[in-house]
């Protein structure tokens, strides 16, 4: 019977590490392959979910995929609140037009979707979402036009 020294068994350890960390890297380098595949063929989800399996397989399976598109949701709206606190007033206004296209968008899909029962039928749900969001989409286009004329009143001479 061999004898084991506490020499052998930190050596047996640490190989045993060794190995779990090449195939953490292996399978995260694997991860991060495939999120890169899917971002170049323009699918964001897909990439969320590889870069979300890469923090998982790097961190050994202590970063749960949930929590790693938590996180990033979390500094997306830190940054965003930043970001549009920090817009000096010069570009405020081609903002807000552009704010307004993208709700004219919205008020395109909610009238799809308040226009669905004539498709199929027992979609009231779909019909409510899509009253509700004409409604909300239609009061920020009527406030980036009320905010939007204010902006531009302020550049024009006083008399």
């Amino acid at each position: 019977m061999p004898v084991t020294t506490p020499a052998d068994l930190a050596i047996e350890q640490a190989r045993q590490s060794a190995e779990a960390a090449l195939k953490a890297a292996h399978d995260a380098g694997a991860a991060v392959q495939a999120a890169q595949d899917a971002l170049a063929s323009g699918h964001a989800e897909a990439a969320a979910d590889a870069a979300g399996a890469a923090a998982h397989a790097l961190s050994g399976g202590v970063i749960d995929p949930f929590v790693f598109r938590l996180s990033i949701f979390v500094l997306a709206i830190f940054v965003g609140y930043f970001v549009v606190w920090s817009v000096t007033p010069a570009l405020h206004t081609p903002l807000m037009s552009v704010t307004n296209a993208i709700s004219s968008v919205i008020v395109v899909g909610a009238l799809l979707s308040v226009g669905v029962e004539f498709l199929a039928p027992g979609t009231g749900l779909a019909r409510g979402f899509g009253f509700l969001a004409v409604i909300l989409a239609s009061v920020n286009i009527f406030g980036g036009f009320l905010v939007t004329s204010r902006m531009l009143a302020m550049y024009k001479k006083k008399s």
